[in-house]
């Protein structure tokens, strides 16, 4: 924040004309203060990583930080095209602690090919990963993921959301801009808070070989002893406040 310091005590020792004299010369000093200012902080600001969305159409994802490295059509995860029509997000949890297991990482493994065993595409998709400074877009939200219950609805009708766990990451951030994020792709495709859902809503069938795993305790972190409670509450409040 730029203060104006008053100067009246100083301006009331001259005569009128040198006191607007000098009345003149701060403003003037004032404004290329703020010009100054400017210039300092568009000097500073990041320039945008291959692939961030750009333009004015994305002016509010520069807040959030979102970069699309989106999976290229044909490689694997996206052997085809599976068009979607999002009524549903769905929250996760990585579980992986390791370090360097932060969104960039994770969008590199998914264009590298991360393997998944007895779903439909043999690897394991989903639309967004989030840290706490920054989030990066693997497929394009109008299509199917494989993250929630192999073939089923989870899939077919929802929006994956993968919350970075590891160690040096801030889960307070990362939570908050997932909310954020929520909030955000809910009023883009007109979802009802009552369908952004943790991972454990959706049954997970095998497609393989039709075997039932029953509902996996995901997100952890948004978990009491592995139950929606409190937390799932709060975050869910996170939500809805960046929803209005």
């Amino acid at each position: 924040m730029i203060r104006h310091d008053s100067r009246r005590a100083v301006v009331n020792r001259f005569p009128l004309a040198t006191a607007e004299m000098v009345m003149v010369k701060l403003r003037t000093f004032g404004f290329l203060a703020v010009v100054l200012v400017g210039l300092l902080f568009s000097s500073c600001a990041a320039h945008p990583r291959r692939g961030a969305i750009s333009g004015a159409a994305a002016a509010g994802a520069a807040e959030l930080n979102i970069t699309q490295d989106i999976i290229p059509p044909g490689n694997c995860g996206r052997p085809l095209h599976r068009p979607m029509r999002p009524t549903f997000i769905t929250i996760h949890s990585t579980d992986n602690t390791s370090r360097s297991a932060n969104a960039l990482n994770h969008a590199l493994a998914m264009n590298k090919g991360l393997r998944g065993r007895h779903n439909r595409t043999g690897f394991l998709t989903w639309h967004f990963t989030v840290d706490d400074h920054s989030i990066y877009q693997t497929l394009p939200t109008n299509e199917t993921g494989e993250h929630a219950d192999y073939e089923g609805q989870g899939n077919r009708s929802s929006i994956g959301i993968e919350m970075c766990v590891n160690r040096g990451n801030d889960l307070g951030i990362t939570i908050d801009r997932t909310a954020q994020l929520t909030a955000r792709l809910m009023r883009q495709y007109d979802i009802p808070l009552d369908h952004v859902v943790p991972h454990m809503h959706w049954r997970m069938i095998r497609y393989s070989d039709n075997r039932d795993l029953g509902f996996k305790k995901c997100p952890r972190i948004l978990l009491d002893g592995g139950r929606l409670g409190p937390k799932w509450s709060a975050f869910i409040s996170k939500v809805s406040f960046y929803a209005r």
